[in-house]
C-alpha cells in the first residue's frame, strides 16, 4: 500500500527490514484498518517515551476518498486515549501534502512547528485527546 501511485508522494515508504524491525520494538504499534471484512490501511505508532504522547507516525489506506481514512484515523485517537492512556497525539506532515493537512485540520489538529526532510518542508501536529 505504501509503494501505490497515490501514497509515495505523501510518505516515506519503509523497507521490509524497516517494517520487521519497528514490528519488533515495543514501543512502535501497528493497527490495520478494516472495512467489510478486508485489510484497507493501516497505521504506524509510536509511543514517547514522556508517557502522554504518541507520535501519529503514518496512516496508509487503499481506498482514498471515501471517508474510510478519517473514520479510522477517530477510531485510532480512541485506542490511544482508552487502551493506551495517552492525552496527545502528534504528526508531521509535508506541507504539499493538502489533502492530508485538509484532513488533520477537520480533526482539531493544530500546526505546532515547522521542520524538514531532504529539504522538503513538514508541518507538525498535535491534537489533545
Amino acid at each position: 500500500m505504501e509503494q501505490e501511485d497515490d501514497t509515495k508522494p505523501f510518505s516515506v515508504p519503509y523497507t521490509i527490514q524497516q517494517h520487521l524491525g519497528a514490528l519488533n520494538d515495543s514501543a512502535v504499534i501497528y493497527l490495520k484498518i478494516v472495512r467489510d471484512q478486508q485489510t484497507v490501511g493501516f497505521f504506524i505508532l509510536a509511543l514517547d517515551p514522556d508517557e502522554q504522547s504518541v507520535e501519529f507516525r503514518r496512516v496508509v489506506v487503499a481506498s482514498v476518498k471515501r471517508g474510510v481514512g478519517q473514520q479510522a484515523i477517530e477510531q485510532m485517537e480512541h485506542f490511544c486515549r482508552v487502551t493506551l492512556g495517552r492525552h496527545r497525539i502528534w504528526l508531521d506532515v509535508f506541507a504539499h501534502n493538502q489533502r492530508g493537512r485538509h484532513i488533520y485540520e477537520k480533526l482539531g489538529y493544530t500546526q505546532f512547528a515547522e521542520a524538514s526532510h531532504f529539504g522538503d518542508q513538514l508541518l507538525l501536529y498535535e491534537k489533545a485527546l
